[in-house]
């Protein structure tokens, strides 16, 4: 998802993607907008994801205000939680929500569907390329 999303938005502007425990205040101090993607685990962002925004909060408090962003979630049922926990950061943050959050459900109910390799359908990988290709644009002529 990260990957497509990315790869579109790559199309019209510099795009660096990062692993949530690769990335850094300093990259959100330099970027000019923002797609968040993770997974959904219990009902909650992934651990990975939270702790990245731990980590990171209070370094970019007051810094990072007014920039745009937009985030995609992978869930096995709902993803509304991990939505709801990102846009409460965001709204700290003073981002601004430029498009509808992404949830795509993989219905892994079980453990072992949990617990496999997803596939994203291509129908929803189209849904991250074009949110990351909305972003690249927007970002590109100054809309946000």
């Amino acid at each position: 998802m990260a990957e497509a999303a990315a790869s579109a938005a790559r199309e019209e502007i510099d795009t660096i993607l990062k692993r949530a425990d690769e990335a850094t205040a300093a990259d959100l101090l330099t970027a000019d907008g923002y797609i968040f993607a993770a997974p959904e685990n219990l009902a909650a962002i992934a651990g990975m994801m939270k702790e990245f925004f731990d980590r990171t909060y209070y370094d970019v408090l007051g810094k990072i205000e007014g920039r745009p962003y937009a985030q995609m979630v992978c869930a096995g049922s709902d993803g509304e939680n991990a939505v709801r926990q990102t846009a409460r950061i965001a709204t700290g943050w003073r981002l601004k929500a430029v498009q509808e959050p992404i949830i795509i459900c993989t219905h892994a109910q079980t453990t072992e569907q949990i617990l496999a390799e997803k596939t994203i359908k291509d129908a929803d990988l189209q849904r991250c390329r074009d949110l990351g290709a909305a972003m690249g644009a927007g970002l590109s002529m100054g809309v946000f």
